[in-house]
């Protein structure tokens, strides 16, 4: 997808506020069992489709309205994925405006995961 300078401008701002991961630092953490939140902030149709194992769904443009009430400890580990890494590094950015403390995007998103073959779940 091609997107506008606009958009990547403000991506990049975001990006260099927050933490990113990759998929591999995800898997690594999913297999050794750490105590994170895995939120897919896709559209709801996109989770429908197929999300990463365990992923909660929050969508990117919901997620500051209701994220105290999904994510009640802003002390927890949150790792914010979307399809690419974007739209996750938005909402993460203002997750911590929110005073989340230990925000994490995941950079490749859902299409990184999938790509490298990993598993998902489907309804």
């Amino acid at each position: 997808m091609k997107h506008s300078q606009k958009f990547l401008d403000i991506v990049n701002e975001a990006r260099a506020r927050v933490k990113e991961c990759r998929v591999d630092d995800v898997r690594r953490m999913l297999d050794a069992g750490d105590a994170f939140v895995l939120v897919d902030v896709r559209e709801e149709s996109e989770f429908a489709r197929g999300h990463l194992p365990g992923a909660v769904h929050i969508g990117k443009g919901v997620i500051e309205r209701d994220a105290e009430a999904k994510l009640p400890d802003p002390d927890a580990t949150i790792v914010l994925y979307c399809g690419g890494g974007y739209r996750s590094a938005l909402a993460a950015d203002n997750l911590q405006k929110m005073g989340y403390k230990d925000v994490i995007s995941m950079d490749g998103g859902y299409r990184g995961w999938t790509e490298a073959g990993l598993p998902i779940t489907k309804p």
